[in-house]
């Protein structure tokens, strides 16, 4: 049995990435009006992305293999 730890990095940046979103949408912080755009967001949606990615990955080789 080979670690392929694709599985637990896609959970986690996947979850992170969402909360962030979350954060952004419903959190209208004083940072994000001194910066002039929504930090949490474009952030949590590039980690959901990425976690995303490797969720897919993961799927993908373990159809490949089976």
């Amino acid at each position: 049995m080979r670690l392929d730890i694709k599985l637990p990095i896609g959970l986690f940046f996947s979850i992170i990435g969402f909360v962030l979103v979350l954060s952004g949408i419903l959190d209208k912080q004083k940072i994000v009006l001194q910066l002039g755009y929504n930090f949490n967001l474009w952030w949590g949606v590039i980690i959901l992305v990425f976690g995303v990615l490797m969720l897919l990955l993961y799927f993908i080789k373990k159809e490949k293999n089976s």
